[in-house]
């Protein structure tokens, strides 16, 4: 398991146990650089895993990954590629690569169908990362046409849950959502103001359904090609604040500030392979959301 302590890598490790899997090869990045290919090699020589989920990654929202956008496509490059190539040398029976809805295009025909990768210009916003996701994508269909391996892709829609990033500048929307009007209700402020207009749709995912669409498809799914892990449903930031302040009980008005950028105006994703295959989330956004605020309240001590 890379990436074990993540949001969804650790989603995924709560899932395997609950189906009774017990032997896990795990690696704190103390422990392991991933961007190091001697370290990456050494590591699979020495272990020989039979499975890898491939969930470590560089991962931020809007603002990291347009201020950061150098190491967001070196770091995520370099883990991929050590881990996919050490996973063929050492023989692997299969590999998870988690990848993002951050590789479709920009104004890809909505629901975005698996086909649409590279039809079009990605959102500049994040480039560098959906770039280094798409490269993962095609280095596990190289691998599979070229030496057989069997390294499946999964693209997952807007990821949030417990122990997500609550980090000011760096989280995503949603957890970004949580922790500004937990602050702003604790200092009583009479507005909070948002980046962007509030137009933008996205569809939202919890991540302990995520790990199980993940380990569904480890089971069930040996193709080339990448699936679609969404939950069919689409919701506009502005909505989407109004119902995490409620959530956190914050009174205040909502303000936006348009000389932020939007990102892509819309994203929702068409998951129809992998709910014809079987699968189907089970948590919906508004239980979620309750689940996350009062994660965070636990996390920083503040009563709900």
């Amino acid at each position: 398991m890379a990436g074990h302590r993540g949001l969804v890598g650790s989603a995924i490790l709560r899932n395997l146990e609950k189906r009774g899997y017990t032997h896990f090869i795990l690696r704190t990045h103390s422990e392991l650089d991933l961007t190091s290919q001697a370290d990456v090699n050494r590591f699979f020589a020495d272990e020989r895993p039979d499975y890898v989920f491939l969930a470590a990654a560089k991962v931020g929202g809007i603002h990291a990954n347009d201020t950061y956008r150098a190491q967001f496509i070196y770091e995520n490059l370099m883990i991929e590629a050590n881990v996919i190539h050490a996973s063929y040398l050492s023989g692997v029976r299969k590999l998870m690569f988690l990848g993002s809805s951050c590789i479709y295009p920009r104004l890809a025909p909505q629901p975005i169908s698996e086909s649409a990768l590279l039809t079009s210009e990605l959102e500049p916003t994040n480039e560098p990362y959906a770039i280094s996701k798409i490269a993962g994508i095609k280095m596990c269909d190289a691998y599979r046409s070229q030496y057989g391996c069997n390294f499946v892709s999964v693209m997952p829609t807007n990821l949030y849950g417990p122990g997500d990033n609550y980090h000011p500048e760096n989280s995503h929307v949603l957890p970004a959502l949580v922790r500004r009007f937990f602050t702003a209700r604790s200092h009583s402020d009479d507005s909070v103001t948002l980046w962007g207009d509030g137009t933008p749709m996205r569809e939202f995912l919890y991540s302990d359904d995520m790990a199980d669409a993940t380990v569904f498809c480890m089971l069930n799914y040996d193709e080339a090609g990448h699936v679609n892990v969404g939950s069919g449903v689409e919701i506009s930031i502005s909505e989407l604040a109004h119902k995490v302040a409620e959530a956190v009980g914050y009174r205040g008005r909502i303000l936006w500030d348009t000389s932020k950028p939007n990102g892509t105006p819309r994203k929702l994703m068409d998951s129809s392979k992998l709910f014809s295959m079987g699968w189907k989330p089970s948590v919906s956004l508004d239980e979620g959301i309750e689940r996350v605020v009062a994660d965070y309240a636990a996390s920083v001590g503040t009563p709900r």
